[in-house]
């Protein structure tokens, strides 16, 4: 009897032995962290991103990345939606958080938050999820699940400067920023500095709209800096921006022979710069200062992908890996700008040039040159 009991405890415990063993495999293979350090396959991956109030269509910043992240998914056979690649639009900055942590639910494998102003709700939601991959552009956010992603903007805007002062007839160029931040105060100095390295005489005019959503505060901008003599703006405003062009667009259309452009910023925005007159077709796009975040997202998604995922670093792409340009589509500029433009562009590379990108530095560059900031 004694034998019989001892037998049927061993049994129980086996039992139990066995079914705790299951419970431990089905845990383990829920474990979203495990799975992606071993890298995935294609079909089995997904990214997502949350954009920020400028909207998937800005055709600026965020459109940028969009293209990219469906770039990604269609080069490795993903679908659109759940289990393949997605994006959620915020039109305040109340759904950041919100948008965020509904593509964590539905369990992308990585998120990217686009903007800067993004930063604090990814920090948020990464400390919550820590088993979900996160990137930040244009931030910041120390976090091992977050890869931060920033970009050498006074690059590409010091080759616009350039090319602005190459170009302009009435020596008197603008800018038009969105909201003051890091990011566009790079644009802005790396711009003043291009111009003024070719001619310091050359006058530049700055306005800040406060907003990247707002086309009228844009076409506003444009107009009180055309009114006020010069030729060529560009804009580093996004959605803001279509104002930009609004405003040169129709001042073509009154007077076809205007001479008003429009530098684009991210994209390269020569289509945004199509306007008609008297069924013949112009472009005032002179050129864009590209901002690959496309190339970007796809190569994060490619190393999380493959189990590379750089956590707790930040990445930063510049002229020397291609990640800022400045576009020559429409052939507006001409050969001996795209010549000074293509020197200026190995001197930065080559380290011979470092375009600023505080005020402080900008201000001493352009102190060295002989212009009062």
């Amino acid at each position: 009897m004694k034998k019989k009991r001892l037998s049927i405890l061993f049994s129980l415990l086996l039992l139990s032995g066995l079914v705790l063993s299951g419970c431990g495999s089905k845990d383990e293979g829920n474990n979203n962290q495990g799975a992606k350090d071993g890298g995935k396959d294609d079909e089995s991956f997904s990214v997502a991103m949350v954009t920020d109030v400028g909207g998937v269509d800005d055709k600026s910043f965020n459109q940028s990345a969009w293209e990219g992240i469906q770039a990604f998914g269609k080069e490795h056979n993903l679908k659109k939606g759940d289990g393949g690649y997605d994006y959620l639009q915020s039109k305040s900055d109340a759904d950041y958080v919100s948008n965020l942590n509904a593509l964590a639910r539905r369990n992308f494998d990585l998120i990217f938050g686009i903007g800067f102003k993004l930063e604090k709700p990814i920090g948020e939601i990464a400390d919550q999820r820590k088993n979900v991959h996160f990137g930040i552009v244009d931030s910041v956010v120390e976090k091992d699940n977050v890869v931060s992603i920033m970009f050498k903007e006074q690059e590409a805007a010091f080759l616009a400067g350039v090319a602005a002062a190459m170009e302009t007839k009435t020596k008197n160029v603008g800018f038009v920023g969105g909201m003051e931040s890091d990011v566009i105060t790079r644009f802005e100095a790396g711009f003043r500095a291009g111009v003024a390295s070719v001619d310091p005489s050359i006058k530049v005019q700055v306005n800040y709209t406060g907003a990247f959503d707002k086309a009228d505060l844009g076409k506003s901008a444009a107009n009180q800096i055309y009114s006020n003599g010069a030729d060529i703006i560009f804009h580093a405003a996004g959605a803001t921006g279509n104002g930009v062009f609004a405003e040169a667009k129709e001042r073509k259309q009154q007077n076809p022979d205007a001479n008003v452009w429009v530098i684009g910023v991210d994209s390269d925005q020569y289509d945004e710069g199509t306007v008609e007159v008297d069924g013949k077709e112009y472009n005032i796009t002179l050129t864009s200062a590209l901002k690959r975040v496309d190339l970007a997202v796809k190569d994060i998604a490619q190393k999380s992908m493959d189990g590379k995922f750089p956590g707790g670093t930040t990445v930063t792409y510049g002229l020397a890996d291609k990640g800022v340009e400045l576009s020559t589509t429409g052939d507006h500029l001409s050969e001996t700008t795209l010549t000074a433009v293509n020197d200026w562009k190995e001197k930065i590379i080559n380290g011979d040039v470092t375009p600023p990108g505080t005020k402080e530095d900008m201000k001493s560059f352009l102190k060295d040159l002989g212009v009062t900031p």
